[in-house]
This record gives structure tokens, sequence and C-alpha cells, in this order.
């Protein structure tokens, strides 16, 4: 029953995001000014479609924004989190409905990640341009790292347990809160948050279900203040909302089988090429 509560919120969740979103681009300029390029609607396709699958999206979204300067540095943290959340919340119907793990544990941990999301979202809309350039950089390392690290085996492989009580709960829900607030900065939660479930000795195909519920839940709550401070790219966000869609439902619907193993390599390489850039325009001050 939690889990169906937990669907229903999210579906009036989603609605209500869509429908401020619309009401906010309406109210700053016409709609026809915020159609997305075809590479913006490509980027989204590509980027979900490989988020439903595990891998993640912010980390190659920033890495193909920057291979063309779609979007300026100090907006990519606020694009990413409001393109990016209608096809989240796709991808969260389609694993707390499949994947089976205790609601209870499910409901307090999406509730911790928005917790730790509107605190995040309401320091990193104030940053300048040089510390938003900094905090990308390593965000993306981070993402990097913890892909290599899924590469060569070496993260926890996690136990049987679907729920979590006392102590491991309470770890579970400070891991989720700052996890929540690094969503903010461009950090995605989806490797993280299946290291921390996995080391609390949860089955890993938990995380499905944990991470993209987070995600979904709080990715409203952090783009709602992206969008109330004009801290994003309209066009560029809606164009991965256009796009992201149908990824999701390739990924969830259509694709069995995919030579995940390369394509990871594959992330990894850009995303670092990706954070070199921004760590190098921080070293130098570029305006």
């Amino acid at each position: 029953m939690t889990v169906d509560i937990l669907l229903l919120f999210l579906g009036i969740w989603g609605a209500v995001f869509v429908y401020r979103w619309l009401a906010t681009l309406r109210a700053g300029a016409s709609l026809r000014a915020a159609l997305p390029s075809a590479y913006e609607v490509i980027v989204g396709l590509v980027t979900d479609f490989f988020d439903t699958l595990g891998i993640g999206s912010f980390a190659t979204t920033t890495a193909l924004f920057r291979l063309r300067g779609v979007v300026p540095d100090r907006l990519i943290p606020g694009t990413l989190n409001v393109g990016h959340t209608i096809p989240t919340i796709a991808q969260a119907f389609i694993y707390v409905a499949i994947v089976r793990v205790d609601g209870t544990t499910l409901a307090l941990l999406i509730a911790s990640s928005v917790a730790g999301a509107w605190v995040g979202a309401g320091a990193v809309v104030a940053w300048p341009k040089p510390r938003i350039q900094l905090g990308l950089g390593v965000a993306l390392v981070a993402a990097a790292s913890m892909l290599c690290a899924e590469q060569l085996h070496v993260l926890p492989t996690g136990g049987e347990a679907l729920a979590l009580r006392g102590p491991r709960l309470v770890l579970a829900l400070a891991g989720n809160f700052v996890l929540g607030a690094w969503m903010t900065l461009g950090v995605g939660l989806y490797g993280p948050c299946m290291v921390l479930v996995s080391l609390l000795g949860m089955n890993p195909t938990a995380a499905f279900p944990i991470m993209m519920g987070s995600c979904a839940f709080l990715m409203p709550v952090a783009s709602a203040r992206f969008v109330s401070r004009q801290a994003y790219a309209p066009k560029a966000a809606v164009g991965l909302t256009i796009g992201g869609l149908p990824g999701v439902l390739l990924a969830a619907w259509i694709v069995r089988s995919l030579p995940l193993h390369a394509v990871r390599w594959l992330v990894i390489a850009v995303v670092l090429t990706s954070a070199h850039t921004l760590l190098r325009s921080w070293w130098r001050a570029e305006p």
C-alpha cells in the first residue's frame, strides 16, 4: 500500500511541476522562444536512455553540453535538474512498480533526499561562475571514479535485505540527505546511492527504485528553486525533457541487451575530458 501511495503522490508531484514550469515559461517569454534545437533533444534522448540503464545522465549531459557550448557553465546545474525531471519521474514509475522493496524504507529514503535537495538548491543558485566550474569539475571526476570502480568490480556487492531498520536506516537517511544536496550541483545520485545501499547490506536491485524514486521526488523541489531564480537554460531544459521521455521508454521496453561494459568506458573518457576543460577554465579564471 505504501508503494501505491508513493506512486500516486509521484504522479501529482510531476503534474504540479509541469503546470508551474509551463506557467513560468509563459510569464517570462513565449513558449515558442523555448523551442529547443535538434541537438538539445538528441542529448536528452541519449542521456536518459543510458540513465534508465543505470549509467546516469548528469555527467554525460554536462559533457555533451560543453562539447558544443550549448549552456553557460553557471546554468548547467539548474538545466540538468529541470530538464531531466520528467524523464526521471517516468523511470521511477517503472522501477518502483516492478522492483520489490520495503515501502517504509523507500518512503523515508526519498523524503531524506528531498530535504537535502531543498537545502542544496538554495545554496547552488547563488554560486558565481568560477565556483560552479570547480564544483562541476570535481563532480565529474567523482562520477568517472564511481564508474571506474564499477567497471573494475571494486565496489561492495551488497546483501539480500530489502528493508532497513535501526542504526542502518539512520545511516541511510543521513547518506541520502547528502546525496540529495549534491544532486543540485550536478553530482548524479545513482552510483553513490547504489554504493550506499550495498554497504548497508541491501540487495543491489533495491537501489533502482530507491535512487530513481529519490531523484523523481527531489528534482521537482530543486528545480522549482532554479526556475524561480531563472538559474537554468529554458531551451536546453525543454530539449532534455522532449528527448528524454522516448529515451526512457526505449531503454525500458525495447532494449534487452547492450555492451554496457564498453559503453561505460566510453562515458568515462567523455566525462573526464569535460572535467578537464571545466577545471582548466576555473584555474585560468576565464570569464
